[in-house]
């Protein structure tokens, strides 16, 4: 899962960076408004975490900016302006939720998983998917009741085909949602780490089946 954190402060954006990298989300950052403009229009998100004090642009014009253009992508708002008239500017300016400096990154791990639930439909945050259960509160999985032991890379394939179990996923589709523009991998890279969750799933009753030439697809094996 790709998220973009737009923050002008250097030292709080590496930190959130490290921090949902450990998480694992693979994420880019932005120091102002029209690098994350040009970063929107080129790849796709499931979370934008946007400071409104930018340079260039300011975070409450890219985001009118954003909506405008019809982009639905997820936004949590982070700034120092905890008001009450600063929480309705930037919820009716088309943010989903709002987070005051200074906070706790527990809670911010919590908002994205929330919002990643509401933006694909899921009242409950457990997927089942035969012996494969993906908890999205935690965002474990479990398979045939044992913890499933992923690396980041593999919990961020597995995830994406669980959020879009039964349909297809383009492999170009998966790669965005696994690296970051800042991460090193080739074509094929994609296909590597496909393989090696596939190999945690044998014996199961869920499996990543291959449709040629469209991508992947998370499915029931019986």
């Amino acid at each position: 899962m790709r998220i973009l954190v737009v923050e002008d402060n250097h030292e709080l954006a590496a930190w959130l960076g490290k921090a949902l990298k450990q998480a694992n989300y693979a994420v880019d950052i932005a120091h102002d408004g029209e690098d994350a403009g040009h970063l929107l229009r080129v790849a796709e998100y499931a979370v934008v975490i946007l400071d409104l004090s930018l340079p260039k642009i300011d975070g409450m014009t890219l985001l009118k900016r954003l909506r405008q253009d019809g982009n639905k992508v997820p936004v949590i708002i982070l700034t120092a302006n905890a008001s009450l008239d600063g929480r309705v500017a930037g919820l009716d300016g088309g943010a989903d939720d709002y987070l005051a400096k200074p906070f706790e990154i527990a809670e911010l791990e919590a908002r994205i998983r929330a919002l990643v639930r509401r933006g694909h439909d899921r009242a409950t945050p457990q997927i089942a998917i035969g012996d494969l259960l993906f908890d999205g509160g935690t965002r474990q999985f479990t398979l045939a009741g044992e913890t499933l032991i992923l690396t980041p890379r593999e919990h961020a394939v597995l995830e994406h085909l669980v959020l879009k179990v039964g349909t297809t996923v383009a492999k170009a589709t998966l790669s965005e949602s696994v690296f970051g523009f800042d991460d090193a991998a080739d074509a094929s890279a994609i296909e590597i780490y496909v393989h090696r969750v596939r190999k945690k799933l044998e014996g199961s009753s869920v499996q990543i089946a291959t449709l040629r030439g469209l991508g992947y697809m998370l499915r029931h094996a019986g």
